[in-house]
């Protein structure tokens, strides 16, 4: 029996942004940074409001089908309890279509926020971070993202599928398979340093998928095996080994063509030793280190348009 919360229940959720892939760990790699967007929720006796500041305010709709109302909801809904009505407000900081996980981070605060005021009703109902992995990754299809944002730091993220028989003992069709999402969070080398580059333009990540192909090289496939092996080991202890460890065959030589400046600045950075990535599906650039980044190589991206930024690693989605 679904339990209706009473009006004037109030939520805020913290969540930061995200970065996946780090090179080779196409779809299982990711790491949280700090850039955040901020989301508060209140209960009222009906209807939605919702306000939105910052990134994205004149881009996304306000309404239900807004993605953190949709992801309140289902919160709410995996708990067991519903609000007659809400009240919303995103503060958005983290850039749309740039790579960073905005989407996902958007799911993650959303469903955080409506798991946190079921538990404010009753503490029983309680969401832990495996739930959260898995409702989140249900929005997004992949959990690289979406479970950076939920556990901080570095993780790993792979998905489980039971795959039913074609057909039922009466000869009807199974149902489809079910997916299984799961992560693990490791915790970065200490003296490990994100810095990224931002350009202006965005980037369309279903458009950036259509570029891949469907069949790779077996020695593509090892390498990149080989490489997010040693990228575990690189970002958690041993970051003199980012450079090879960020190395990859699979989607980025693949999706250079569309992301020309992208491509260019990774290029120049990693002849200058820094272990630059795409970041996601891109525009971002992701550089990773221990060292200061260059004040000359700050310069030339800015004259080229791209914002720099030094986020930090971050810790997970959080709510008060």
């Amino acid at each position: 029996m679904t339990r209706t919360l009473p009006a004037g229940m109030s939520v805020t959720a913290r969540v930061p942004a995200s970065s996946a892939n780090l090179g080779p760990g196409f779809d299982s790699l990711g790491v949280a940074l700090g850039i955040y967007d901020e989301i508060e929720v209140r209960t009222t006796d009906s209807g939605l409001t919702i306000r939105v500041e910052g990134e994205g305010a004149d881009d996304v709709p306000w309404g239900p089908s807004h993605l953190v109302v949709r992801a309140i909801e289902r919160g709410l809904e995996s708990a067991g309890v519903w609000a007659d009505g809400l009240d919303v407000v995103c503060r958005n900081v983290i850039p749309h279509s740039r790579g960073l996980g905005s989407s996902a981070s958007a799911v993650v605060g959303g469903l955080a926020a409506g798991c946190a005021l079921a538990a404010k009703l009753d503490p029983r109902l309680a969401t832990d971070t495996d739930q959260l992995v898995q409702l989140a990754s249900e929005f997004e299809g992949h959990p690289d993202n979406a479970a950076a944002s939920v556990l901080g730091g570095v993780v790993v993220s792979w998905t489980e599928t039971d795959r039913p028989a074609d057909t039922g003992a009466d000869g009807t069709a199974a149902p489809a398979p079910t997916r299984v999402y799961r992560a693990v969070r490791l915790d970065p080398h200490p003296a490990l340093r994100a810095v990224v580059l931002i350009p202006e333009e965005r980037s369309s990540t279903a458009h950036t998928r259509g570029l891949l192909p469907e069949v790779v090289a077996h020695g593509d496939a090892a390498f990149n095996v080989s490489r997010a092996a040693l990228a575990v080991v690189a970002l958690t202890q041993r970051p003199d080994l980012l450079l090879p460890a960020t190395a990859d065959r699979l989607h980025q030589p693949q999706r250079a063509p569309a992301l020309p400046l992208t491509t260019a600045w990774i290029h120049r950075l990693r002849a200058a030793g820094i272990a630059a990535t795409v970041s996601g599906a891109g525009p971002t650039v992701l550089a990773l280190s221990t060292s200061e980044f260059p004040r000359e190589l700050r310069e030339l991206a800015i004259a080229d348009g791209l914002r720099v930024v030094e986020p930090g690693l971050a810790e997970g989605v959080w709510t008060d």
